[in-house]
């Protein structure tokens, strides 16, 4: 009797499965890292092959020490594939896939910009235009590789590629289609004609068939039982976008639940039923209730991925002293960024390292660190990053405020900036809210894949039995004196942007004119 369920995860920097029972307690779980292909300053691609070897692996790993004729089924969700990937009629890919970190196509978004309607494209999709978005990706390569372009028949997200894989059924979820911005009607959940023949883009190379996150799409065929050890005819489900799958994993399915995927990137997320859309954010049907809840969001392209940055590039003695002691470098680090006060005592970061998503929507942003001076160390240099990627979610926060969102009181935490309690107390204070984070770390849209599978399969009976699965910490409660500290570094933060965003975008267009 079936009685297990399987949950992947394949992200930017690693896929993550896990194996779990009915009744959610955790069996399995298995890691696979990789890397991502910069050909290009602010440019990001990935061959799928890399994740469907990734994923395949995870599943054979969850699959060691228990019969696969037991598993009811799987569900993987993924990375924001931003153009999909590309292939051609042998359904093979032409080229790498441009992921969501992919800024190159901004002549693209300047043609949008001065051709297609704004405001009906916001109207009909719900997005805006940024070349964060896979229809402007799709545009780069229409444009830029015309030989690519005529092979092209197909664009898939990561997940559906591997679902086609696994079962040869072709089909993308609501999620996944709604991200891609631009083709997608987030109010008819379907492809919008009138905006695919405003952009160029022929329908024909969307998948046709768009489906619910939680719907069984196919079953594992004699290729994907070889490559993943999995029983022939195992359901396989459409799975989702893994930022609101992570916001799933977490408990949030009401209105006004709001939860801060705080990993490499920021994905701060609200869950509401189409009260309000804007265009610095960013909204895609829920991978729940579809048709009845929208996921908006907004969130800096760089969090987690500052302080990996710092670490390898400032931080050789901590990650040495750290192989010493057998602790983690990152411990190290907070410890120095503990003993500075907020502030940094005077010193700001501006964290776009990848240019700038949400709400900004500034691909040619550059990170600073502004009103340094000789007492400053490296202690301050790092906490001014934590402040930083605090300031930007706050921004973000604000953004979903000022269109009338119902955000909750509290906002959960969740991904790799969760385990820093200097990092908690930070987000706690530049916010203002109290902070939660779910007791039990480093899950995630699994645990979201693996409920769907058990909702399609009848071993769960309720969305709402995920919040049987997780518990969540104390909240991290805002001391009031280092909020207000925070309120006025957070109003400078916001006016160096704009006093230093033309000299950026100076210093980027020289970056590129040398690369050239």
């Amino acid at each position: 009797m079936a009685k297990y369920l399987l949950g992947v995860d394949v992200g930017t920097q690693a896929t993550k499965g896990i194996l779990v029972g009915a009744d959610g307690g955790i069996l399995a779980t298995q890691t696979r890292e990789y890397g991502v292909l910069h050909p290009q300053p602010l440019w990001a691609e990935q061959w799928p092959q890399v994740w469907l070897e990734a994923a395949c692996e995870v599943i054979r790993g969850l699959l060691a020490d228990i019969d696969p004729r037991e598993v009811a089924g799987l569900c993987i969700s993924g990375l924001y594939g931003g153009s999909g990937v590309p292939l051609d009629e042998r359904m093979e890919p032409v080229r790498p896939c441009l992921i969501w970190m992919d800024r190159r196509a901004t002549e693209e978004v300047r043609w949008i910009k001065e051709n297609v309607d704004l405001d009906r494209l916001f109207t009909v999709t719900g997005n805006w235009v940024d070349s964060y978005f896979g229809y402007t990706k799709i545009l780069w390569i229409k444009d830029q590789e015309p030989n690519s372009w005529r092979k092209i028949f197909l664009f898939l997200p990561p997940n559906s590629y591997i679902n086609f894989r696994l079962t040869g059924e072709i089909a993308i979820d609501h999620s996944s289609a709604g991200n891609l911005g631009g083709l997608y009607d987030i109010r008819a959940h379907c492809w919008s004609e009138e905006m695919a023949d405003a952009l160029g883009i022929p329908l024909e190379r969307m998948p046709e068939r768009i489906v619910p996150s939680g719907q069984v799409i196919g079953e594992i065929n004699p290729e994907g039982a070889r490559l993943t050890g999995l029983v022939p005819g195992t359901p396989v489900l459409a799975g989702g976008v893994d930022a609101p799958m992570a916001t799933f994993a977490a408990g949030a399915l009401s209105r006004g639940d709001n939860v801060a995927m705080m990993g490499t990137s920021t994905c701060w997320g609200i869950v509401h039923a189409g009260e309000g859309f804007a265009r610095e954010l960013v909204s895609m049907p829920h991978v729940v209730e579809a048709e009845e809840k929208v996921y908006t969001w907004g969130g800096s392209a760089t969090s987690g991925a500052l302080v990996r940055w710092f670490r390898d590039q400032l931080a050789q003695w901590e990650v040495e002293k750290a192989r010493e002691l057998g602790q983690d470098s990152f411990q190290l680090l907070d410890e120095l960024g503990g003993k500075v006060p907020p502030g940094c005592q005077g010193l700001i970061a501006l964290p776009y390292f990848m240019g700038e998503r949400a709400p900004l929507w500034d691909p040619q942003a550059r990170g600073a660190w502004v009103g340094l001076t000789l007492s400053h160390t490296k202690g301050h240099l790092f906490r001014a990053l934590l402040e930083a990627a605090a300031f930007a979610l706050r921004h973000a926060v604000e953004a979903g405020e000022e269109i009338g969102l119902p955000i909750g009181e509290e906002t959960l935490v969740v991904g790799g900036v969760a385990k820093s309690p200097l990092w908690l107390s930070i987000l706690a204070e530049v916010l203002g809210r109290p902070i939660r984070t779910l007791a039990t770390q480093g899950i995630g849209a699994p645990l979201a894949d693996a409920l769907l599978v058990g909702l399609a399969t009848g071993l769960v009976d309720h969305h709402e039995r995920i919040r049987d699965w997780v518990s969540y910490t104390d909240p991290v409660v805002p001391d009031p004196e280092r909020k207000a500290i925070y309120d006025r570094y957070y109003a400078l933060y916001r006016r160096l942007y704009e006093a230093l965003r033309h000299e950026l975008h100076a210093l980027a267009e020289l970056a590129q004119e040398n690369t050239r």
